[in-house]
């Protein structure tokens, strides 16, 4: 039978065996081979921080209502969105994808996985990509989607506050762009991976203080043209804006929680006229619509990767079998520098080094 991986109550995983959907017409199985952990989300899920357990989404007035039956409650049952996987049925009438065609996509956290045939032909894995790679079609669109957001002009110098998993793809797409990247991390081993794969022209420890004046010492006084926040952390978001050009931009990306502290809204926020933009997956920019959508950025992530425009490989610091998820979860809660990307696999698990350096979760 297929396994589930739940969350029952904070801090706990299970694996659960669950019953094998039939292939019905139109429908395809997929075996999963790869699945990966988000240090972001998921991870809020599983610390029990993600305002979805505390609040009710109200997708029509587009706001969380408090005291209210929250949008989502344990057993979590929906835990993982960074999924790789190989055809291994067809239903009736199905003409692609093949049996034995690779296809990346979200079907959670689960062996195995019956979908629809068309959205998965639409996700079949470019030819000779590493099939591990897979797992960043997600992850990767948040990334990109962010730099879309960031609207980034060659020639600019981009600060990257966090260099988690997304941190480490932001500073890629940026360098790419044409751009200056100062990267931003208090973990050495991040901030030298991100300079090991050419993704920023310096990194910065904050534990000493002093980025934002080192950033505007870096540009003749101006700042960051545009600086993205990755971490989710509301002190990085402070020292973004202020290491920000007046009247230039700030992306907000990461996944922030509770109530902020460290963030003064009333210095160089206010004084600069600083304009803060929130990047979120669940859409692009609304200008960009007619062009762009969710679709469009995983496959723009697995062409690069094919290309060899972006290295994603080097993120992945383990890879470990299902039945081991629970230790992955624990790893990365409590001992985030351990880790960068951490993948689940059905499969005996490949070589996960020489991996240069590892860093915690975004």
């Amino acid at each position: 039978m297929p396994t589930l991986i739940t969350v029952p109550a904070p801090h706990e995983i299970r694996l659960e065996s669950v019953p094998s959907d039939p292939a019905g017409p139109g429908r395809v199985r997929i075996e999963t081979l790869f699945s990966g952990i988000s240090a972001g989300t998921e991870l809020a899920t599983y610390r029990g921080s993600n305002p979805y357990l505390h609040k009710r989404w109200d997708a029509e007035q587009r706001l969380f209502q408090a005291g209210e039956t929250p949008s989502l409650a344990y057993p979590v049952r929906t835990m993982g969105y960074e999924e790789v996987g190989r055809v291994v049925e067809l239903g009736p009438g199905v003409v692609a994808p093949a049996v034995g065609d690779l296809v990346y996509g979200t079907w959670g956290h689960r062996t195995e996985a019956v979908v629809d045939a068309a959205w998965a032909a639409a996700r079949r894995l470019p030819d000779g990509l590493d099939p591990l790679l897979g797992i960043f079609s997600h992850i990767g669109s948040v990334a990109l989607n962010g730099v879309h957001d960031a609207m980034i002009r060659i020639g600019d110098t981009v600060a990257v506050f966090g260099l988690g998993v997304p941190g480490q793809i932001v500073a890629q797409l940026a360098k790419r762009s044409g751009a200056t990247v100062v990267g931003v991390d208090p973990l050495a081993d991040r901030r030298r991976l991100a300079a090991e794969l050419g993704a920023v022209d310096v990194a910065l420890d904050p534990a000493g203080g002093g980025v934002a004046e080192a950033i505007k010492a870096r540009t003749e006084g101006r700042g960051a043209d545009v600086s993205i926040e990755v971490s989710g952390v509301a002190a990085a978001l402070h020292e973004a804006i202020r290491a920000t050009a007046y009247s230039a931009r700030v992306v907000a990306l990461g996944f922030f929680q509770g109530t902020p502290s460290g963030l003064s809204l009333g210095d160089e926020f206010h004084h600069n006229r600083v304009s803060l933009v929130s990047s979120q997956i669940s859409g692009v920019a609304p200008e960009q619509s007619y062009r762009w959508d969710k679709p469009r950025l995983a496959r723009t992530v697995m062409a690069l990767q094919a290309a060899g425009t972006l290295n994603l490989r080097p993120l992945v610091s383990h890879v470990l079998p299902f039945a081991e998820a629970a230790a992955a979860f624990a790893m990365l809660d409590a001992a985030p520098e351990s880790a960068l990307q951490v993948v689940l696999t059905t499969e005996t698990p490949p070589a996960t080094g020489p991996v240069t350096a590892t860093g915690g979760a975004a």
